[in-house]
């Protein structure tokens, strides 16, 4: 059973007189440790399908399963704890330094203030952060920021992690480190991503690549299974 399957998903949305089709019957499955690209234009689609798949958004038709829940139309707490949808927006009010808003995540389920912030520590160091856990947020560069972002995406152990142009805004140098961190730590994890990008080449090392264009996706939305040879035994002579 994949992790995350969205079977005939759907999406318009209303602009005034004009109807604005995000998704047309996207069918798509992720397994567990599993890592997929969905490379798309402005306006293809993509972040409308990561938002559905997070369940922060419901589709007008299709069905969404996340481990075999149907969160279209269920979308509790429990469910939403199963899923990351990694953004760059830190608010002051609910922490200062980066550490501190990398453990949120953590101080929201009930985590005592100091063993959180050691298990953030933790993650920032794993993502090659660790000196960014005493600045503030405004203070990072955009390769800096994303790696935060994504600490505190990671630190509650969600099984589905969901990331809109992770390498928007990085430098080339710093491109492939950052993708190789987030690689390192989703498969020690066990993972599933979903990543989208706006060009081919900011998306490297995925398991599979797809395209979304005018809300259609197109590609291997069904991750192929190995050919199984059977032995063949030795005839005794």
């Amino acid at each position: 059973m994949p992790l995350l399957g969205l079977d005939g998903v759907t999406k318009t949305y209303v602009r005034g007189r004009r109807e604005l089709v995000a998704l047309r019957d996207v069918s798509l499955e992720v397994h567990a440790g599993e890592i997929v690209g969905i490379w798309g234009r402005r306006f293809s689609g993509r972040t409308t399908l990561l938002r559905i798949a997070a369940g922060l958004e419901r589709p007008d038709h299709g069905r969404v399963q996340l481990a075999g829940v149907d969160i279209a139309h269920r979308l509790d707490r429990d469910v939403r704890c199963r899923a990351a949808f990694c953004h760059t927006g830190f608010s002051r009010t609910h922490a200062d330094r980066v550490v501190e808003h990398v453990a949120v995540p953590l101080l929201a389920t009930g985590v005592r203030f100091d063993r959180a912030c050691v298990r953030a520590h933790t993650m920032l160091e794993r993502l090659d952060a660790a000196a960014c856990a005493e600045l503030r947020p405004a203070e990072l560069d955009h390769g800096e920021l994303m790696r935060v972002a994504l600490a505190r995406a990671l630190l509650p152990h969600p099984q589905l992690l969901l990331v809109d142009e992770p390498t928007n805004g990085v430098g080339l140098t710093e491109r492939d480190a950052l993708l190789i961190a987030l690689r390192t730590v989703v498969q020690e994890q066990g993972v599933a991503v979903v990543m989208t990008g706006a060009e081919t080449t900011t998306l490297t090392g995925v398991d599979r690549m797809l395209a979304l264009s005018a809300g259609e996706l197109r590609g291997e939305t069904i991750p192929s299974s190995a050919t199984i040879v059977p032995l063949q035994r030795r005839h005794s002579g």
